[in-house]
């Protein structure tokens, strides 16, 4: 008979800080900069949720551990799972990332099972009976969170016909208690050479405020929540502007090579500042 530490393991802290380390440096390379919009920053509106004791300091529903934490997304791209890794570091630790994988994928990746990945078989039922086993495993560890791409499959970020796939409506209406989170996700390019992550939470739902809720209607509110999320940020982008965001990383500038070496000499004989970038996004 498996175990609960047989269906899913903690990933080490040593392997898992290195891990970090790696990844903070792969992102800087890769992206001009990884940032959310503020308009809906998680913090805040979990903080809107507390409510002050007397004497007391007002402590964020978010920080409560006992409390199992879904962050559901669109999946645009091959970068989704890194960029969650790192979107769970920087805002939601000490909350440890979860998340499931094809478990064909897994057995070509294993060192994904060290850092919180676990295999689900596609396309089964096995598969998702193995997929609610894991979870609820998980939900019985404090800080944990679960990350999951219900569209199952890549989709562009404008196509919002995609239908999400029926297991995270169905997770949801199994917990008596928790938060479910949507965030959406789009890389664009803006005026530099390297692209940009944005990125936008939508409304959080509390299950003790959706209890009564049905499988259908979970799923209609979960797609509702996220495709608006997805338009809003999509209005964010065509604006080109980083005033409404908060930058989590800031990466490369410039065009690198012999172009940026021409520039910096230019700038220096001409007794001007050297801008490494094209623009005053995110600087």
């Amino acid at each position: 008979m498996t175990s609960e530490s047989d269906v899913i393991a903690k990933p080490a802290d040593w392997f898992q800080n290195g891990f970090h380390r790696f990844l903070h440096s792969y992102l800087r390379r890769n992206f001009h900069a990884i940032a959310f919009a503020r308009e809906t920053g998680l913090r805040s509106q979990f903080e809107s949720m507390a409510t002050p004791l007397p004497e007391q300091t007002q402590r964020s529903p978010l920080d409560d551990g006992s409390v199992p934490l879904i962050v559901y997304s669109n999946h645009a791209s091959w970068w989704d799972p890194l960029l969650a890794h790192f979107i769970n570091e920087r805002l939601l630790a000490p909350r440890q990332f979860y998340a499931p994988i094809d478990a064909e994928a897994l057995e070509q990746y294993k060192v994904f099972e060290k850092l919180g990945f676990f295999g689900v078989q596609s396309d089964s039922n096995r598969g998702a009976a193995q997929f609610l086993k894991t979870t609820a495993a998980l939900f019985r560890r404090d800080h944990s969170a679960l990350w999951v791409t219900p569209e199952g499959r890549f989709a562009d970020v404008r196509d919002h016909e995609a239908e999400l796939m029926p297991g995270l409506s169905h997770v949801c209406s199994k917990l008596d208690r928790g938060w479910v989170v949507p965030l959406a996700m789009e890389y664009v390019f803006w005026d530099d050479r390297l692209p940009l992550v944005l990125f936008r939470f939508g409304d959080v739902i509390s299950i003790p405020t959706a209890n009564d809720w049905d499988k259908q209607h979970w799923t209609d509110e979960l797609t509702e929540r996220l495709r608006f999320s997805q338009s809003r940020l999509a209005k964010l982008c065509i604006d080109r502007s980083s005033e409404p965001f908060e930058n989590l990383l800031r990466g490369k500038r410039g065009a690198s090579g012999m172009y940026d070496t021409a520039r910096r000499l230019k700038s220096w004989m001409t007794g001007q500042s050297f801008q490494a970038g094209h623009g005053d996004q995110f600087q």
